[in-house]
C-alpha cells in the first residue's frame, strides 16, 4: 500500500509499505519528514512532477535505509512529488508529470522488448552511438564468429559500457592538443597493475574532495527540502 504525507512546503511524499503503518511508525515518519502530516486519502487529484516510476531514485534508497535504522519495518520505497502545472519544465529522462497520485504510482506495466540479434555491429554502433572503436568492433565480430551466432543487442550494448573509457581506463598516454598547442601535465601515464590503478583512483578521489571542500558549498545547495535537513544525522541520533 502507499501512504501520502504532505510536507510543510506542500510537497507530497509517497511511502510504499508491505502493510498498513502503525501509529508509532506514522509518528516517526511525521518527524522524519519535517512535521509532514499523513493524508487520509488513497489518491490525490492534482498535478505533480516527480521521479519516473521505472526508476527508484538514490534519494529513495537512502530514505528507506534511514527508516530501517529507525526501527520502521516494511518500507519498500519513498519518493517526493512537487505540485505543479501540466506545462512545467522538467527532466523527461528522470521525471514525469503526474495528473494524479494513487495506489498505482509505482506500478510498471511495460513489457520487455524482444531480444534483437545484431546483423552489422558497425552499423549498430553508429545507430546507437555506442562509441566502439574499430578494434572493438573487430573483436566483437570475432566473438560472433567463434560462438557461431549473432550477438544480441544487450551483449553489444553491455560490452560498450563495461569496456568504456570511464570504467576500464583503456586509453592512456594520450596527447592533449588545445588550440593547436600540445599541453603538458594532462597526460595519464600507463597503468599496468591493479596497485597502480588503485593509487591513481585514490589520488583522483583526494583531489576531488579537496576541490569540493575548497569551494565551501552551503548545505542548502545539495539538500533543497527539509527531508534531508532532518535526516542527515539520523545515523547518529536515536529517535526521541
Amino acid at each position: 500500500m502507499i501512504s501520502f504525507f504532505k510536507t510543510q512546503s506542500q510537497n507530497i511524499i509517497a511511502v510504499q509499505s508491505g502493510s498498513a503503518l502503525s501509529l508509532e511508525d506514522i509518528n516517526k515518519l511525521n518527524w522524519l519528514f519535517g512535521d509532514a502530516q499523513l493524508l487520509d486519502a488513497t489518491e490525490i487529484n492534482e498535478h505533480f512532477v516527480g521521479p519516473r516510476r521505472e526508476m527508484i531514485t538514490p534519494w529513495s534508497t537512502s530514505a528507506v535505509e534511514i527508516t530501517q535504522n529507525m526501527g520502521i519495518e516494511g518500507i519498500l520505497r519513498i519518493e517526493e512529488y512537487f505540485a505543479t502545472d501540466p506545462s512545467c519544465e522538467h527532466d523527461p529522462m528522470l521525471q514525469r508529470v503526474y495528473e494524479q497520485l494513487n495506489q498505482t504510482v509505482f506500478d510498471i506495466d511495460v513489457e520487455p522488448e524482444p531480444i534483437y540479434l545484431i546483423d552489422d555491429i558497425a552499423a549498430y554502433n553508429q545507430q546507437e552511438g555506442l562509441a566502439l572503436s574499430q578494434d572493438e568492433i573487430d573483436y566483437l565480430d570475432g566473438v560472433s564468429v567463434k560462438m557461431n551466432r549473432k550477438l544480441t543487442d544487450g551483449e553489444v550494448f553491455g560490452f560498450s559500457q563495461v569496456n568504456s573509457e570511464h570504467c576500464r581506463h583503456k586509453i592512456f598516454n594520450g596527447t592533449f592538443i588545445i588550440d593547436e598547442e600540445e599541453k603538458e601535465g594532462l597526460r595519464i601515464e600507463t597503468i599496468s597493475t591493479k596497485g597502480e590503478l588503485d593509487e591513481f583512483e585514490q589520488l583522483n578521489i583526494e583531489e576531488a574532495l579537496q576541490w569540493v571542500f575548497g569551494k565551501k558549498f552551503k548545505h542548502c545547495i545539495f539538500y533543497s527540502t527539509c527531508f534531508f535537513h532532518r535526516t542527515i544525522n539520523t545515523s547518529y541520533q536515536r529517535f526521541p
